[in-house]
């Protein structure tokens, strides 16, 4: 007989994102997406982590519509008896052959503490979720071969590819858990529809980004420099400092020396996942100072008191400027151009500013100095370009 709990049908089908607890360890997980599971919290009497302190570990129960509330109190009550008897649930509940959605979300709590941030470990579950779960996430996990795989991947592999190499990963993955806890047996079914070569074979296209002509900037950031909108300053930091998007819409104040006029982007916001050292012109600090006052976490602060603009304020801003074929992005090929036909700059001058790898492994092994004093030149030299100084 099932336990009453603070949960009711009704919260369950219509509470907001979040974790809400049940009661007896038991949560509703709502995803942002509205995607909805159950998860319970034990503590295994007798066992410590890696700090000393009492075992607290999270188990994934299975997705709302396929665990009923009753069935997911039920089986938290038996995780908790376990782990009061010393039993980790992991490797000691009964072995129900679980769905494939089933060990995804366990996966993807499991491998939570690993990811870069919290937005990577969403869109690893997301893909799953978009493209896996509609159509086997309800079968049981010892029951996926070739077939179910191709049903997945063959839609997709041609018209969204990259996506499709990131589902097959990540099917790989969950398939290759599913075997090490017992509950399939034999060759992971992706690695062997990669190995028939049943899949077409895809081109890969390359990205480039829209740029503009690195003798229009002047122009363009004069218009920049006499709007006074949150979107219009960033873009010209950007422009100026050659970062990425998301490099400089998440600067902090912290990061900034403004003794030694030098912003530390951290390895952790890094593409490369390198800390990055931007030398600061004067026309980079005169955007940036002013700022201040407004007593933000964040240089560039968005609409939501100390959260940082978006990540499309940029772009609509250029759309709101008429201006047709170029990305944000795009400023980082501008500067590129410039730097090598205009200031005739050396390549690894030039690469180093844009936090590009130079080299083979071996020769970044010993070439060790960021070039800061050089890019100094070349970065002062791009900002009076750029603001007709």
């Amino acid at each position: 007989m099932s336990l009453s709990g603070k949960l009711t049908k009704k919260l369950v089908e219509n509470l907001g994102p979040g974790r809400h607890g049940d009661g007896n360890g038991l949560y509703l997980v709502v995803d942002p997406s509205g995607a909805r599971r159950w998860i319970v919290r034990v503590v295994v009497k007798g066992q410590k982590n890696k700090k000393g302190a009492p075992l607290r570990t999270d188990f994934g129960l299975g997705g709302v519509d396929i665990v009923t509330i009753n069935q997911a109190r039920d089986r938290a009550l038996e995780y908790r008896r376990m782990a009061k008897q010393g039993l980790n649930p992991r490797f000691n509940a009964r072995q129900d052959v679980p769905t494939f959605e089933e060990v995804a979300q366990q996966v993807h709590i499991d491998r939570m503490p690993t990811w870069k941030n919290a937005k990577h470990g969403q869109q690893w579950i997301n893909t799953l979720r978009d493209y896996a779960f509609p159509k086997i996430g309800r079968m049981p996990i010892d029951s996926i071969g070739q077939p179910e795989v191709m049903m997945c991947l063959a839609p997709i592999w041609t018209e969204k590819h990259e996506t499709a190499k990131r589902l097959s990963q990540r099917m790989k993955t969950v398939l290759d858990v599913a075997r090490s806890k017992g509950f399939r047996s034999g060759e992971n079914p992706v690695t062997a529809v990669k190995d028939a070569h049943v899949l077409p074979k895809v081109k890969a296209k390359p990205k480039h980004h829209k740029a503009m002509h690195w003798k229009d900037v002047p122009a363009f950031y004069a218009d920049l420099a006499s709007r006074k909108s949150m979107a219009a300053k960033a873009l010209m930091f950007t422009c100026l400092t050659g970062s990425r998007t998301g490099e400089a819409l998440g600067l902090r104040w912290e990061e900034i020396d403004f003794d030694e006029r030098i912003w530390t982007c951290p390895a952790a916001r890094m593409k490369t996942g390198d800390a990055h050292r931007v030398p600061l012109t004067d026309e980079m600090l005169s955007i940036i100072e002013p700022l201040k006052a407004m007593k933000s976490d964040y240089v560039f602060e968005g609409q939501k008191r100390h959260h940082p603009l978006s990540n499309m304020s940029m772009l609509m801003l250029l759309r709101r400027m008429d201006v047709e074929g170029v990305t944000v992005h795009g400023f980082r090929s501008t500067f590129r151009d410039w730097a090598s036909e205009a200031a005739n700059a050396p390549r690894e001058v030039a690469e180093k500013s844009l936090a590009h790898s130079i080299g083979s492994e071996v020769e970044r092994a010993y070439a060790r100095s960021d070039l800061l004093d050089k890019r100094r030149d070349l970065m002062n030299a791009w900002s009076q370009f750029v603001a007709g100084r």
